[in-house]
């Protein structure tokens, strides 16, 4: 009881005479917050990226490519076998008995972002005319669908923020021909399509002059048909495709660049953390050398070494606490729910619109990674105030 009676005092009073040390106290909360801040939004990216890659996909639909196609724009399907393909069994029927599957297109056009002059890729796809049944997350919220055989377009929310010029309203022109955006869609969950722009895939094939498609989407009966699916097209000896349930496609695809994403974010992080970590021993080393005396009148009137240990690690930590809580809520303001775009798929230079996710997870990951600095910055001097010498810092007092 003693012990913690003698810990509890002298924490106390290290932490009341805290505003003392104020400049270099700021210092190590300014430099903690950066740390913290930086990793978060990185982070964050990577988050964000993946819920909008991933998120997309649903297990009762499967998404179907070319042999050995790593990617929709790497894939090639003749018409003559996306027709075999939308007929498949296990492909969930309309009212009237027609398979809710389309054929898509993928192709590309230049916009550019907002505030800038460089046109990037947006990915550009034709649909079919079961759309509304194969997605039904998508909804138009400002004007109208496209009209099929017409050079309407539909954009997608984000692409829309991200990229100037598509408006509803707004004329487009490519493939020698203008196309005037109709409507906005916004699928309620920002997933890849809400970055896309839509037309319809018959008058996007004759616009491109081409007579194959770039993947099958269809809708299963029930989740548990894929299988059937799966079966009767690779048994098709006049088929040469792959099947994937499209929640795992999605998956694979945000899976690689997801980790190089927490790899930066982790390897930027961990190169400014050293920084941090040298403005915390230095801020440390200012403590100990300022409560000299009273460390030592400490231990000359009975105080342990633990209490003085331990008063040094309060201190540090609760100054990292400080500065994640900083990082955090910077990160938080200006990033969440920010939209940026990036490269992506194989093979296809396209730029992919998402929101960064500042998440609770990644707000842990701050603290424990501020905690982590706070406590290696602060041991070394932690440990140096506790062997102290009494006598020589009482004869410097004095003297």
């Amino acid at each position: 009881m003693r012990s913690l009676q003698q810990i509890a005092a002298v924490v106390a009073m290290n932490l009341y005479t805290l505003p003392q040390r104020l400049g270099t106290s700021l210092v190590t909360v300014i430099g903690i917050a950066g740390v913290v801040g930086v990793l978060i939004c990185i982070l964050a990216m990577a988050v964000g990226f993946a819920r909008t890659v991933a998120g997309t996909g649903r297990p009762d639909r499967v998404i179907v490519l070319s042999d050995g196609a790593l990617s929709e724009s790497l894939s090639s399907i003749p018409r003559e076998a996306a027709l075999n393909i939308i007929n498949g069994p296990g492909v969930k029927k309309d009212a009237g008995g027609r398979p809710i599957a389309a054929a898509e297109v993928l192709a590309q056009i230049q916009r550019p972002r907002g505030g800038s002059a460089n046109p990037t890729n947006v990915t550009l796809r034709g649909v079919g005319a079961t759309e509304s049944l194969l997605r039904p997350e998508i909804h138009i919220v400002e004007g109208r669908m496209f009209r099929p055989a017409v050079h309407e377009l539909i954009v997608g929310r984000n692409a829309q923020r991200e990229y100037s010029g598509l408006d509803v309203g707004s004329d487009l022109s490519f493939q020698n021909g203008d196309w005037q955006v109709v409507g906005i869609f916004d699928t309620g969950r920002g997933d890849l399509h809400d970055a896309e722009i839509r037309a319809d895939n018959e008058t996007l094939l004759s616009a491109y002059q081409r007579n194959w498609f770039q993947s099958v989407t269809a809708l299963l009966e029930r989740p548990e048909s894929f299988e059937q699916l799966k079966k009767a097209l690779s048994e098709d000896p006049t088929l040469h495709v792959d099947v994937h349930r499209e929640s795992e496609y999605f998956a694979t695809q945000s899976k690689s660049l997801g980790t190089v994403l927490k790899a930066i974010g982790y390897f930027v992080g961990g190169v400014m953390a050293i920084g941090a970590l040298f403005a915390a021993l230095n801020a440390m080393y200012t403590t100990v050398s300022a409560r000299a005396i009273e460390i030592a009148t400490l231990r000359a009137i009975g105080f342990g070494a633990a209490p003085v240990v331990i008063s040094v690690l309060a201190e540090a930590l609760l100054l990292s606490l400080a500065g994640a809580f900083v990082g955090a809520l910077l990160a938080w303001i200006f990033f969440d729910g920010h939209t940026t775009s990036m490269m992506s798929g194989s093979g296809a230079q396209t730029q992919l619109a998402f929101a960064f996710a500042v998440t609770p997870e990644l707000i842990v990951v701050g603290i424990v990674w501020a905690l982590l600095i706070g406590l290696v910055g602060g041991l070394v001097p932690a440990i140096r105030a506790a062997r102290l010498p009494v006598a020589a810092a009482l004869r410097a007092a004095v003297a």
